[in-house]
């Protein structure tokens, strides 16, 4: 159809969440296909130059990969209900949710996907139907297994009971915390999703939000995060539960105390990889003097440095920088130094100390471009 976009990725998939979540709640006009179908393989995969989903073709044949690049992309063809704010403090805490909520949950979500054996038998039908939808339930587990192998060969610590129960305790602190602001406020900023709701799409959908363990613990624990889940899946904005609320940002630059406390959590729990990857990325930057234009490991779309050794808070630590997280760091970090010093000290009154001060302050010296799915030096 005319002007209508195709989504290709997966229910099971974190980062196809985060973009479906978008292009309905913006009423973009698109269609949702597997990686299974043929167009994928033939055209929008070399196309890529990725094998990762999402990926979304547009009406003209061009393809984007990358949910934050999908978005922007798509935020100056649809810009109602915008999802970056213009004020200091909301846009600040977007775009760091944009990589706390995203990134910093990647690793929870991912842990409490393998390491609960009760998710296996859905999680693997649930991937090989979406290599071979209508496939024998013996075709959807050996597919199944093909990918669950792929994805717990990178480091999973040990099953235990008490590993396990560690797990539900941080998602269950998440829940609270988010259950707390679900209260009075519909979204993170008031009326309509921002950047920050799509983000932890991932984790609170695609895999803590459908996998049985996860989803039990949702059901038990967090009603009002369920169904912000389900709402989050429909095209509706304004949800029943907040039918007086206004489908617009909440007033006067104002971040709801319950939201800075998501953050926080995450930040403090998942995010000091993200301050060792800029000072790793610095160090590194520093000894390799690149020019503009130099890539960094082209033969991969997300690399990952060789690794450092990174002092923070008086402790060393061997770290190896993720350039995809680097990328996203430099937004926040951008437009921060952007504001004007009375912004600035806003921004920091509501941060306080820690984790998110640190990474506002610590400024990338090398500017990072992301061209064609590969990172270049800027």
């Amino acid at each position: 159809m005319k002007n209508t976009y195709t989504l290709y990725g997966s229910y099971a998939s974190y980062y196809t969440a985060k973009t479906r979540a978008y292009l309905r709640k913006k009423s973009i006009p698109f269609v949702e296909r597997l990686p299974s179908d043929p167009t994928f393989r033939k055209s929008v995969r070399p196309s890529s130059g990725s094998h990762r989903i999402p990926q979304l073709m547009a009406p003209d044949g061009c393809v984007l990969q990358d949910s934050v690049e999908i978005q922007d992309h798509l935020e100056a063809r649809y810009p109602h209900l915008p999802a970056i704010p213009k004020t200091p403090r909301q846009r600040i805490f977007v775009h760091l949710m944009e990589l706390m909520g995203s990134e910093g949950l990647l690793r929870l979500a991912w842990l409490h996907r393998w390491m609960f054996e009760e998710n296996f038998a859905f999680v693997k039908k649930d991937f090989g139907r979406s290599f071979k939808p209508q496939g024998s339930d013996a075709d959807l587990q050996k597919y199944g297994d093909l990918i669950a192998d792929r994805m717990m060969s990178y480091g999973l610590p040990e099953s235990s009971p008490a590993a396990r129960e560690a797990l539900d305790e941080k998602y269950k602190q998440l829940l609270s915390l988010f259950e707390s602001h679900l209260i009075q406020y519909p979204y993170f900023l008031g009326g309509h999703p921002s950047a920050a709701d799509y983000a932890v799409m991932g984790a609170l959908h695609a895999h803590m939000g459908r996998d049985p363990a996860g989803l039990r613990v949702m059901q038990a624990h967090a009603p009002r995060v369920l169904r912000w889940v389900e709402n989050m899946l429909l095209p509706e904005v304004q949800a029943p539960e907040f039918y007086n609320v206004s489908v617009e940002y909440l007033a006067n630059d104002e971040v709801p105390d319950t939201a800075l406390a998501v953050l926080h959590f995450i930040a403090e729990e998942y995010g000091k990889k993200f301050v060792l990857g800029a000072i790793g990325f610095n160090q590194a930057m520093e000894k390799l003097a690149p020019q503009a234009g130099y890539a960094l490991a082209p033969e991969h779309d997300q690399p990952l440095l060789p690794a450092e050794l990174v002092s923070y808070g008086g402790v060393e630590f061997e770290h190896r920088t993720d350039v995809y997280a680097v990328w996203l760091t430099q937004r926040s970090q951008n437009y921060f130094q952007s504001l004007c010093a009375a912004d600035q000290t806003q921004v920091l009154q509501i941060l306080g100390k820690g984790t998110l001060a640190d990474l506002l302050s610590l400024p990338l010296t090398t500017r990072v471009i992301r061209l064609d799915n590969r990172f270049l030096v800027g």
